[in-house]
């Protein structure tokens, strides 16, 4: 006769089958690592205790602002006919969403340049077909 197996559990004498382990990221459906987030969160000491939802909570938000950002650039990539998204892309993509404009209003990227902006003082003056032309005579 056979002995009774020992339960099957992680302390086990035989190791026991041990589940394998699921990323947070995986569990929440992020890109973004929420572990690392988390240990980010913890080391920064912004509180003394930090809950389990906040490190998702926050790095479903970064992985949101990422896609939108990088959305927008590759439109911008597309618009100047370019196959590759380059800081200036990213520049223009960030300038010219009012949000995100509004966001980033401070920070400065490298390499990204400025918006194209001619002040109307500075262009050429049109000349009116219509003002030229002197008014008809009515007979």
């Amino acid at each position: 006769m056979e002995a009774p197996k020992p339960a099957a559990g992680r302390g086990g004498p035989n190791g026991g089958d041990r589940k394998k382990a699921v990323r947070q990221s995986v569990k929440a459906g992020l890109q973004f690592p929420v572990g690392r987030v988390a240990r980010y969160l913890k080391k920064g000491r912004y509180a003394q205790r930090v809950g389990i939802g906040a490190p998702i909570y926050l790095a479903a938000v970064l992985e949101y602002l990422a896609a939108e950002v990088l959305e927008l650039a590759g439109n911008a990539a597309r618009d100047n006919k370019k196959n590759r998204i380059i800081p200036r892309h990213v520049l223009l993509a960030i300038r010219n969403d009012d949000e995100l404009g509004k966001l980033l209003q401070g920070v400065t990227i490298a390499h990204g340049g400025v918006l194209p902006n001619i002040n109307p003082v500075l262009l050429p003056v049109k000349k009116d077909s219509q003002a030229s032309k002197s008014p008809k005579k009515i007979a």
